[in-house]
Formats: structure tokens, C-alpha cells, sequence
């Protein structure tokens, strides 16, 4: 069941990065020029692998450990880590030149069309907006600066700070932080249902920006609003574009 409306606009609004803002799948264009007939596999096996990674590198950090320190890789190398994972489940031959194709690729991943429209109204009215994303800084910053929306958004909160990734709540804890809002304050988006439940369970006021006509999570719990497209972020904000 959907939590009631909130009846007070959010003061602030964070974006997930990857899914959300920047289109994880935009990869499986260059994917099917290197491993024709395989690009769509590669693409949604290579994302999986990379969410999977980000649990038990998160999990490591709250196991038992007396002598040694915990597990940790940035998402850039658990990215790296989960395409080759991917390949060998796949059995394609990544060869370390396609390796590097494929990895810039996600550098600059396509964002998708209606972000800067958006994110143009959100400042221009005054509202505040950055991303908390799994994403490393400079992975972020690069993604941001291909995309032509580094102005946009500020603060950009990155997982890395906290050697942990979502759905722990070290990293949630970061957008009050920065912001001096409290979480119910703050509208958090993601496209990632896991996301958008870890969030809401956190204490964020939710968005699922389900794009593709998914069915959420049931575990428990619901994000507090769903949309097919970053457009009706403006509404909740009592902006009409």
C-alpha cells in the first residue's frame, strides 16, 4: 500500500545517479557493437553483478571482524569487476581493449532527455538539488561535466565518503548532513525500487521514478509517490513547467 500524500512541499530533493538520472543501459549500444547478439544480455547481467557487488561490500562492513579490516572496492572497481563477471557468465571473450571501450563508455553514460529541463526549473525556483548516489566522485563529476549538468546539481554526496553503499544507512544519513534537513524534509528519487524502499525505510520522502511499468518492492513499505518521468518532480514542488 502507497503511504498517504504529505501535505507540505519537500524542502530539498536528491537524485540516485545511476538509473535515474543517467541511463545504465546506454551502454548495450556500444555491448552489441563488440558481442553482436549479446549487447541487451551484457548490459542487464553487468548491472545486476554491479548492485549484487555493492550488498556484499556493504555486508562485510558489519560482519564480525576483530583483526582485519573490513572488505571495501569503489564502485568504479566493483563496476570493472562485475562486466568481467558478467563476460565469463556470458562467455564472451573480453579482450582488455574492449574492457576499456566499455568502461569509458560508462563514464559517460546518456542521460536522460527531460533531466535538464527539470533540473533548470528546480533552480530557478530556489529549490535545492543534488544526488546521493553509489557513484564514485569522479565518476560522478564525469558523468555530470559529459552531461552538461554539473551546475545543476549541488551537493553531489557520494557512498565513497562512507567506504559503504545503499541500502546502508550511512549512506542515507549523508543527504541530512549535507543539506541540515531532516530526511522527511527531503525528497529522495530513484529509479531503483531497492533504492526507493531503502530510503523510504530510512526516513526520506519518496519518489519511484518507475520509467518502465515495473511492480515495486514487497518486502513492506512504498514509496510515497511514483511517476513514469523526472517531469513530476515539479509538482511536488508546486512548480508548473
Amino acid at each position: 500500500m502507497q503511504p498517504p500524500m504529505l501535505a507540505q512541499p519537500p524542502q530539498a530533493v536528491l537524485f540516485d545517479a545511476y538509473g535515474t538520472l543517467f541511463d545504465v543501459h546506454s551502454v548495450a549500444a556500444l555491448a552489441e557493437q563488440l558481442f553482436a547478439g549479446q549487447g541487451q544480455a551484457l548490459s542487464l547481467a553487468w548491472r545486476e553483478k554491479q548492485i549484487e557487488y555493492t550488498r556484499l561490500v556493504s555486508m562485510s562492513q558489519t560482519a564480525g571482524r576483530e583483526h582485519d579490516a573490513p572488505f571495501y572496492k569503489p564502485f568504479w572497481d566493483i563496476t570493472r569487476d562485475a562486466l568481467r563477471h558478467a563476460c565469463a557468465r556470458l562467455q564472451l571473450p573480453l579482450s582488455h581493449a574492449h574492457e576499456t571501450q566499455l568502461m569509458n563508455q560508462y563514464r559517460a553514460l546518456s542521460a536522460y532527455p527531460e533531466n535538464r529541463a527539470v533540473l533548470t526549473q528546480l533552480q530557478q525556483h530556489g529549490v535545492r538539488a543534488g544526488i546521493l548516489s553509489n557513484g564514485d566522485p569522479d565518476m560522478l563529476a564525469t558523468a555530470l561535466r559529459s552531461a552538461g549538468l554539473d551546475a545543476l546539481l549541488n551537493p553531489v554526496l557520494s557512498a565513497h565518503s562512507v567506504r559503504r553503499f545503499k541500502t546502508d544507512p550511512a549512506v542515507y544519513d549523508l543527504g541530512p548532513q549535507a543539506l541540515g534537513l531532516p530526511a522527511q524534509a527531503i525528497l529522495f528519487v530513484s529509479s531503483n525500487a531497492w533504492d526507493a524502499l531503502g530510503a523510504s525505510w530510512y526516513g526520506y520522502r519518496t519518489l519511484w521514478l518507475n520509467r518502465s511499468g515495473q511492480a515495486f518492492e514487497t518486502l513492506g513499505g512504498a514509496p510515497h509517490h511514483v511517476a513514469n518521468s523526472l517531469n513530476e518532480v515539479l509538482a511536488l514542488f508546486n512548480i508548473h513547467a
